[in-house]
């Protein structure tokens, strides 16, 4: 079923495959990028020659989000499907990472996300259904070392969907998550570094580790063809696809290894939050009220 479908950082990597993907099925996607007139102008080009629409979102600005949800819902005519994938990344010493650092990660990553959502959510309200997709990470589930920063604000957006998916329920909103692994893409490269370098002068060797560790993980993935960013946007596509009450709340995307036992970690959370739920008597939260 097609389907009018707003999707944040369109430009590049996971974004970039999705909306083209989402095109080539027949959606109707309302693509959002920052500066689509300037540095991304010749990305904006090329969706708009596939059918897609273009709006100028930065989410780390209000007035933007506002303004730019505005605009989608005004060229589609209504959303059905926000897919939040706007996202930075960091590497590096935790400590390094001064305060500001780490609000610049916040701001995209959490604020950022929840703006979209809000933004969002009173059309959504007004006609009882509407798909709000976040998009997380494996490392919103666990913690590896020199990704501190970013380990954070995942795990924070992992938290905002657990509760937006129990109070939004019963008005025919659902919520679901797509948990990448780390892939070959263009957010490799973007990664933010810490500012503090001071700081690293009490690490002796271990000051170096980052970068040989970011290095060895490199080369895993181009050791490992299987570990395609396009796998992200089918699951993407594929939970969009699935009808309402019927989609899972959390999709493990990983080719890597760290995959399936993320994934029977996610089966625990759902069984445990749900026998909670039940002593406390909202289990009907969990289930979606399709109307």
């Amino acid at each position: 079923m097609k389907q009018n479908i707003l999707i944040t950082g369109s430009n590049s990597g996971f974004g970039l495959l999705t909306t083209k993907l989402l095109l080539q099925q027949g959606h109707n996607v309302i693509a959002s990028m920052r500066d689509p007139e300037g540095r991304n102008s010749q990305v904006a080009s090329e969706i708009k020659s596939l059918g897609g629409l273009i709006v100028n979102i930065d989410v780390t600005d209000e007035n933007s989000v506002i303004a730019g949800v505005a605009s989608a819902i005004e060229q589609a005519g209504h959303i059905d499907v926000l897919v939040n994938n706007a996202g930075i990344g960091v590497h590096g010493i935790q400590e390094s990472f001064s305060t500001d650092d780490l609000k610049a990660v916040f701001e995209i990553n959490v604020f950022g996300l929840n703006r979209m959502i809000r933004a969002v959510l009173p059309h959504f309200h007004q006609r009882h259904s509407g798909l709000v997709l976040n998009v997380s990470s494996l490392l919103g589930r666990m913690t590896i070392p020199f990704y501190g920063p970013y380990n954070a604000t995942k795990w924070a957006v992992e938290a905002l969907s657990e509760n937006y998916r129990t109070e939004l329920s019963s008005f025919g909103i659902d919520v679901a998550i797509i948990e990448p692994g780390g892939f070959p893409t263009e957010f490799i490269g973007r990664l933010i570094k810490p500012s503090d370098t001071e700081r690293l002068n009490n690490y002796g060797d271990m000051a170096n580790a980052p970068k040989a560790a970011l290095e060895g993980f490199e080369q895993a993935l181009a050791a490992n063809p299987a570990q395609n960013p396009q796998i992200v946007a089918d699951a993407v596509a594929k939970v969009i696809a699935t009808a309402p009450g019927s989609r899972p709340f959390r999709t493990v995307v990983d080719k890597m290894g760290m995959g399936e036992p993320i994934e029977a970690y996610n089966q625990q959370l759902a069984a445990l939050t749900k026998d909670i739920y039940q002593v406390f008597g909202t289990a009907e939260m969990l289930e979606l009220k399709v109307q």
